[in-house]
């Protein structure tokens, strides 16, 4: 038995030698050079546009304007509005103009600099509020600022209000995340003879990247194939930006007929690449005293800068996830997606759902603190289960262990002895302790709206030696994911995971597989990867039945023997007798999500194939004078389904924790006027290792009947519970709320003395 098995990552030892090949590792003879032009404007009309300075520089090849764009010059991604280079409007600072190749990185950057780019600015708008109103600016001219609006209708918020003992309202804010991955964005691109280009990209969807660059260059899909390189994390960053960059490498290696690598600084990649939406939400909760919800009514912003990008999408799941995972009879909820002249923003794990789920735990701590009420009974008391329905109307009906999250988080954190014991501390000592709570409900995949991409597909090939080559359209980004699906392989033909490898994407060998988002990799290429395994090991277990003189086989522990018992023969020995015979060793797996549904009117509907759901409760210790926060510790406990690789399980929870820590507490990307001011890593400040606390992930399991052996989602819920949790402890340990991400110090104090 392989799966449910702690698994060592089959990719380990390749990074931490140094062997693994990364986006910059890549070199072809021959090999340009590429850097861009960016904007310095956020909202402005080009009136001139000179590099003819920059095409004589000597050891330029090329200079790439929006004139020289040999197919569409719009980067696909949900719409068509985004421009791979500004064609005389600008619309956010650091967009792209022009793209330079040279000989040298060095001369590609000088050759930038001697760029005339002469403008007449523009009025801008910089927040969502503003941007919603009437009289504001318009970000695209042919198109209202607001460009997704979603809702749910159930039940009759408005009149279930009257009934309510309770009123309970806040309005919450979030900033940018970004995503700070290991390594930046990059991408070379090879021109090839008969015309087709070969795309090497540190992404999370090939796919993706195969559809914009193919309609950058006007190029037929089956003439560009991306081939993933090893990826240094990705968390969302390296879905959808990563068609517009090889896009940029793409032109000038068509035009220049030589390979083009384009590789961003660290700053470059802070300054422009897509960030987490911020967000405004507003929340009135009606409530009996007895803690019973009767109504809830949410409105919900996003702020998707200067274009739509994946804004729709990520609004769809935060929509759906506005009220949380609790039992609520009636509902409205009105979420809309607006454009701003800043850097667009696009996917970050949870993708849409942090933000608002942040702003619903908060106020559910203020709903408790209204009624005097534990507020993890608060939230037992109104929690979802088996037989309950969500708020888009879905009735849970199997894989819930809501209950069990809870339950195990209360106990491992000793939260009530704790609760009791912060709650007497003195109101004036140096340093105060609090303890805070938050559980999330996360929807598997990519939701009814994106069902269309909803699919894997993976190639399974047996060697004659019985070595095994699997190739899945989903991405490793460091998440573990090459080790799981050798597991589900390693499983299905009954060998050891050393006899299985899984090589990076390859868009020649695998269809359209969709994102690597959602959590949905490990249920979806995992029955991917089984189908394609169990094709083989029907053919295979045909032939043994004629060698071994018996009507069933099984596959386990490297053997090959007969159900009814007797001497059987090796896996390898049967391998190589199926080459012999010309036995097909080699298959095409395939696997579609389950049938969701949503009506558009009200919202409502099986929106999500299943949910994972978690709990997380946080201790911290603050300094009432300065605002200082240490984390003391979490305990994070997640329904998984089936944990396929417990190990992995357990690092997912606690990398996922410390990120939502990050998030709650101190990353602040500072922008002005649509201008990030601190676009570097010693300005933007991530967790490290000495900011980890002690982190107690404790796995739940309640099998999900459709998933690869039950198994359902953990990468994103890790991260979602945190912030809110961070942030209750803190509000519980200092007597005050903050209702703004992030909880930096300046905001700790101004509430200490605001109490």
């Amino acid at each position: 038995m392989v799966v449910g098995r702690p698994i060592p990552r089959i990719d380990a030892m390749e990074k931490v030698t140094g062997k693994a090949r990364f986006a910059d590792d890549v070199s072809f003879p021959g090999m340009l050079h590429a850097k861009v032009l960016r904007s310095t404007r956020a909202s402005a009309r080009i009136l001139r546009l000179d590099v003819s300075k920059a095409r004589t520089l000597d050891g330029v090849e090329v200079v790439i304007t929006a004139n020289d764009i040999p197919g569409k010059n719009a980067c696909h991604v949900v719409e068509d509005d985004q421009p791979f280079l500004a064609d005389g409007i600008v619309r956010y600072h650091g967009e792209a103009i022009a793209v330079v190749a040279a000989r040298t990185r060095a001369i590609a950057e000088k050759a930038v600099s001697l760029i005339i780019v002469e403008y007449e600015d523009l009025p801008g708008v910089f927040h969502p509020i503003e941007a919603m109103n009437d009289d504001a600016h318009q970000v695209q001219e042919e198109r209202n600022n607001i460009i997704s609006h979603f809702r749910v209708v159930k039940g009759d918020a408005a009149k279930a209000m009257g009934t309510a003992d309770i009123i309970v309202e806040g309005e919450y804010s979030t900033n940018y995340q970004e995503h700070a991955y290991i390594e930046p964005q990059g991408a070379t691109v090879v021109p090839n003879a008969d015309g087709s280009v070969t795309v090497y990209t540190t992404c999370q969807c090939p796919f993706y990247v195969q559809t914009g660059v193919a309609q950058g260059l006007g190029l037929p899909l089956a003439k560009v194939r991306i081939i993933q390189t090893v990826t240094g994390g990705g968390f969302g960053g390296k879905e959808d930006y990563p068609s517009l960059l090889s896009g940029f490498a793409g032109f000038a290696a068509v035009a220049t007929g030589r390979p083009v690598k384009l590789i961003y600084t660290r700053e470059e990649d802070l300054a422009v690449t897509s960030k987490r939406h911020p967000s405004v939400s507003r929340f009135r909760t009606g409530v009996m005293k007895d803690g019973t919800i009767v109504a809830q009514e949410v409105e919900y912003i996003l702020d998707a800068g200067a274009y739509v990008t994946l804004t729709g999408v990520v609004l769809f799941r935060g929509n759906a996830h506005a009220i949380g995972a609790y039992d609520v009879p009636n509902v409205k909820v009105d979420s809309y997606g607006v454009l701003t002249n800043r850097v667009p923003c696009g996917a970050f794990r949870g993708f849409g759902s942090p933000q608002i789920i942040f702003a619903g735990e908060t106020h559910m701590d203020a709903v408790a603190d209204r009624l005097g009420m534990d507020p993890l009974e608060l939230r037992r008391k109104n929690a979802l289960g088996l037989g309950k329905r969500t708020m888009t109307d879905h009735l849970i009906e199997e894989s819930c262990g809501f209950a069990e999250c809870i339950d195990e988080a209360t106990l491992a954190s000793e939260w009530e002895a704790k609760r009791r014991e912060y709650d007497a501390q003195p109101l004036d000592v140096h340093k105060r302790r609090g303890i805070g709570c938050a559980t999330i409900y996360y929807g598997v995949g990519l939701g009814a709206t994106g069902k269309v991409l909803d699919k894997s597909g993976a190639l399974v090939q047996v060697h004659a030696d019985g070595s095994v080559l699997v190739a899945v359209g989903t991405t490793d980004m460091g998440q573990g994911h090459k080790t799981v699906m050798a597991q589900f392989a390693a499983e299905e033909l009954g060998i050891d995971v050393d006899r299985i490898t899984v090589i990076e994407v390859d868009t020649a060998l695998v269809p359209d597989s969709g994102p690597t988002v959602a959590s949905r990799s490990t249920m979806m290429s995992g029955r991917a990867v089984m189908d394609g395994c169990r094709q083989i090991r029907e053919r295979m277990a045909k032939l043994a039945c004629q060698k071994l003189g018996c009507d069933e086989v099984e596959f386990a522990e490297g053997q090959v023997t007969p159900k009814s018992g007797g001497e059987g023969m090796a896996f390898d020995a049967l391998s190589l007798q199926c080459w012999l015979e010309l036995v097909h060793l080699a298959a095409s797996g395939f696997f579609r999500t389950p049938a969701t549904t949503w009506d558009e009117e009200t919202g409502l509907g099986d929106v999500y194939v299943t949910y994972s759901w978690a709990t997380d409760i946080v201790e911290v210790e603050v300094d009432m004078e300065t605002g200082e926060v240490t984390v003391l510790s979490i305990v994070a406990a997640h329904d998984v389904g089936r944990a396929i690789n417990p190990m992995a399980v357990e690092g997912q929870i606690e990398g996922g924790a410390v990120q939502g820590m990050g998030y709650a507490m101190m990353e602040d990307l500072v922008s002005e006027n649509g201008v990030i001011l601190n676009p570097g890593l010693n300005d933007y400040l991530i967790p490290t290792t000495k900011d980890a606390p002690a982190i107690t992930p404790i796995i739940v399991e309640h099998p999900y009947s459709k998933g690869p052996h039950g198994a359902k989602g953990i990468g994103e819920p890790s991260l979602m519970a945190a912030p809110a949790a961070v942030t209750n402890a803190i509000a519980h340990a200092i007597g005050a709320r903050v209702n703004d991400l992030p909880v930096t110090q300046e905001r700790i104090v101004r509430a200490i003395k605001g109490r």
